[in-house]
């Protein structure tokens, strides 16, 4: 044991003398793997804070609700199949909200876009949320200042209204919004919550829920009527753990209420934030699968760079190498060394690296989304510098330890 620590000992110190020796070639050769592992470590920043993002936009949506639609929220196949689905109707959301018994809460939804203004302030083509009561039971939003309407608003078809913080933002600078009026499309409502802020989709194109107003559904209808308008029904599962037997149940209402024939496949969509997360995993995966095989490129570059500095070095101290295995140096400890060299030539690179890439990922924090540099990514930041490091040296190690001690003595 003592042996095997002395010979990693000596050969750690005779790498860094090494080093120390060549230091403009030493930090010039780390170059490739500096670019890398900075690659590398990016990239796996960035995917995580789009994950993270991502995560954020939809939480809104509950993963415990299932959401009754014409169409499903990912389309895979043939889209004409679905776009020929018939509508669902208020009338039918209306019955299913009456069936599901052994749901939680039941909420109706339909949106339209209409031009909102408020004095001089005008927004155009804003998301209107047509939604009851329900609408804070099913999701992890609630308002942040006022109330969300009632029950007896959404049955007495009450012109009021609840905005979103960029509404807020963009309409009311500094005034205060509530049971201020603003006109939606040719409507008057009065302003009576502002929800708290929620994100958008960010890099995916999802909705942004900062940038909405909430008004009870029977109002929307009223206002700007029903026809050829798409509704919706979101359903609040007893558990996470009856999700299963509740969507079999779900399907079979919806059926009734479509009437449907058993031979009939179903003309409507159960979506759920799973689908979406499940759609995001597999898009991210192939994003970062490519991203790592580009990047791979650069260290294999760095990786060629160090192994010909290192068979420089083996050719530059070849009379060294022989007189040492001369006076009784081993096979192992001249490979040893060589090793050590490299690994310390791709450790230098990758350290330099993960400290660039902490600062690529604190500029993105700041400037775009929020990304951190996690322990994990640091760890396999400076594995994959030693891996680079074991796969650059061997060769010429091994041709260091390989020589002929004579041969090597008599090297110009």
């Amino acid at each position: 044991m003592r042996a095997f620590v002395y010979v990693i000992s000596e050969s750690f110190s005779t790498a860094v003398r090494a080093l120390k020796a060549n230091k403009s070639r030493a930090m010039l050769t780390t170059l490739g793997i500096v670019i890398g592992i900075l690659a590398i470590a990016t990239t796996m920043t960035v995917s995580n804070g789009l994950g993270n993002n991502f995560k954020e936009s939809i939480s809104a949506v509950g993963s415990d609700v299932l959401h009754v639609s014409r169409m499903p929220w990912i389309i895979t196949g043939d889209f004409f199949r679905y776009r020929n689905r018939p509508r669902i109707s208020y009338r039918q959301c209306q019955e299913l909200a009456q069936r599901m018994k052994s749901s939680k809460a039941v909420n109706i939804a339909t949106g339209t876009r209409r031009n909102i203004k408020f004095r001089s302030t005008v927004l155009e083509n804003t998301v209107i949320i047509g939604t009851t009561e329900k609408q804070i039971l099913l999701s992890n939003a609630v308002p942040e200042h006022g109330r969300f309407f009632t029950g007896a608003d959404v049955q007495n078809r009450k012109f009021v209204c609840v905005i979103g913080q960029e509404i807020r933002e963009l309409l009311f600078n500094n005034i205060d919004p509530l049971q201020q009026d603003i006109k939606i499309g040719r409507r008057t409502f009065r302003v009576i919550g502002v929800m708290e802020r929620q994100g958008s989709g960010g890099f995916f194109g999802g909705p942004n829920f900062d940038r909405r107003i909430y008004i009870p559904v029977t109002s929307l209808v009223k206002a700007y009527g029903s026809r050829n308008r798409q509704f919706e029904v979101a359903v609040k599962a007893p558990s996470h753990e009856d999700m299963d037997d509740f969507r079999y149940e779900l399907v079979g209402e919806m059926r009734k209420i479509r009437k449907l024939s058993p031979t009939e496949e179903d003309n409507f969509s159960i979506n759920s934030m799973e689908s979406l997360l499940n759609a995001y995993n597999t898009v991210m995966g192939v994003v970062i699968l490519i991203g790592f095989i580009i990047t791979s490129f650069s260290l294999f570059v760095g990786g060629i760079g160090v192994m010909n500095i290192m068979l420089v070095s083996v050719t530059e101290r070849t009379r060294e190498i022989g007189i040492r295995k001369a006076i009784g140096a081993r096979r192992k400890i001249i490979l040893t060394e060589f090793l050590f060299e490299s690994c310390c030539l791709c450790g230098v690179g990758g350290s330099i690296g993960l400290v660039l890439s902490y600062g690529v990922a604190a500029l993105i924090n700041k400037l775009v989304m929020p990304a951190t540099l996690s322990i994990p990514v640091v760890i396999i930041g400076i594995l994959v510098s030693f891996l680079v490091g074991i796969f650059s040296g061997l060769f010429p190690a091994m041709r260091a330890s390989r020589l002929n001690p004579i041969d090597a003595l008599q090297y110009e």
